[in-house]
């Protein structure tokens, strides 16, 4: 489990493509500092399992073929940018909201509007996933914890701070790039004990 809350902005250093999966080399001393074989870190926001951690604080992860096809780490390559977090320890404090690291969905940047204190950035929401995003409830964009501040049929929109644009993939995502969501794992709970309580079901 993770909570949205990135914790480095790392570097793709290698990739190989296997046919039908790829092994990542990301650099990432923070996130590897206390990393070791089988731990868990998000890449933009998917969760991947550390295969090897180098002595240059990179570390390696093996993204099978469904992964790549769902999200938006098909695009990815050496020298791109990408959103760090390591798993939270039960210790930890909830900074951001609940995040599984299961890409729901990919949209797309559709318009970025500055001003002088915070960026409004509105981003393609697919059909799909409309029902479980709400005005100011949580969603997760490229493994960041951000709250809905605007929101259409096929949009929403999200309000990034400062912090947020220099430390995340964020502040760097022009018009037209793709990004990872998560919805609220809590509305796809809720969801599904209603449709079992009525006897219908929704995938």
């Amino acid at each position: 489990m993770f909570t949205g809350i990135v914790e480095e902005l790392g570097e793709v250093v290698g990739r190989d493509n296997l046919g039908d999966s790829a092994r990542l080399v990301i650099r990432g001393p923070i996130v590897t500092s206390d990393a070791g074989h089988g731990d868990s870190i998000a890449v933009n926001g998917v969760c991947l399992t550390v295969v090897d951690v180098l002595a240059d604080g990179s570390f390696s992860a093996d993204v099978m073929d469904e992964t790549l096809n769902r999200s938006s780490l098909r695009g990815i390559d050496v020298g791109s940018r990408v959103n760090l977090e390591r798993a939270a320890a039960l210790s930890s404090r909830l900074g951001g909201h609940i995040v599984q690291g299961h890409v729901d969905g990919t949209g797309h940047v559709l318009s970025r509007s500055p001003s002088e204190h915070w960026t409004v950035v509105r981003i393609a929401l697919p059909a799909e996933l409309s029902r479980y995003v709400v005005q100011k409830g949580s969603i997760t964009v490229d493994g960041v914890s951000l709250t809905v501040s605007g929101l259409g049929d096929d949009w929403f929109e999200i309000s990034l701070i400062p912090t947020t644009l220099d430390l995340t993939t964020l502040g760097r995502a022009e018009v037209g790039a793709p990004v990872n969501l998560e919805v609220d794992v809590i509305a796809k709970y809720v969801e599904r004990l209603l449709a079992a309580k009525d006897g219908s079901t929704r995938d």
